[in-house]
């Protein structure tokens, strides 16, 4: 529990790379990339795993990447989206209580529940499971309206609203969420792309 939200509060950021059909289709693996920040000022640190396209380890190498780091005054993970390297969907309870830390997922788009659903029934065998994973994430809220909506796990909407606010620095997406977006592009394309 955060008694207090402070301007230099540690947040890590996680956003995977991009991939191709072909290497989704071959099961191939994308790069998960953390970026450690103090507020939305300083870069502390950078962890990097890779995960499977469609696979089931998203949650597993977060909790490796933070609990193994040398960044121990985390206060918050932060996810952009909960799904990873395809329908590899992150396990936000396991996260939270595996790294005893509360969880921000920080969404552009508002997700189309139903049509994840029925994609996830088409194409998997385990699609129950993987729902109950996107379900676990709790009611999706709207921040700006159209622009930005989040969910939240161990931590109250209101710090909620205020550590997205204050991680923000030239986008509306959080700062260590964009940095990490472009060094994970980066990584598989040879060029950031842009947020």
């Amino acid at each position: 529990m955060i008694r207090k939200v402070k301007p230099q509060i540690r947040v890590i950021g996680f956003d995977d790379g991009t991939f191709s059909f072909k290497s989704k289709l071959r099961r191939d693996k994308t790069v998960l990339v953390g970026v450690v920040m103090k507020g939305s000022q300083d870069i502390v640190g950078i962890v990097t795993r890779w995960i499977e396209i469609d696979g089931k380890d998203s949650t597993e190498k977060m909790i490796d990447a933070i609990n193994n780091s040398r960044f121990k005054d985390l206060r918050i993970v932060m996810l952009k989206g909960i799904t990873y390297a395809g329908f590899n969907i992150v396990d936000v309870e396991r996260l939270s209580k595996e790294t005893g830390l509360p969880v921000i997922i920080v969404i552009r788009k508002k997700p189309d529940l139903n049509a994840m659903e029925n994609a996830l029934r088409k194409h998997f065998v385990d699609a129950d499971e993987r729902i109950s994973l996107l379900k676990k994430a709790g009611e999706i809220r709207e921040l700006i309206p159209g622009k930005i909506f989040y969910q939240s796990y161990g931590i109250p909407p209101q710090q909620v609203e205020e550590i997205i606010k204050l991680t923000q620095k030239s986008s509306l997406i959080p700062e260590p969420l964009r940095l990490a977006h472009m060094i994970a592009s980066a990584v598989m394309t040879g060029e950031s792309k842009k947020e």
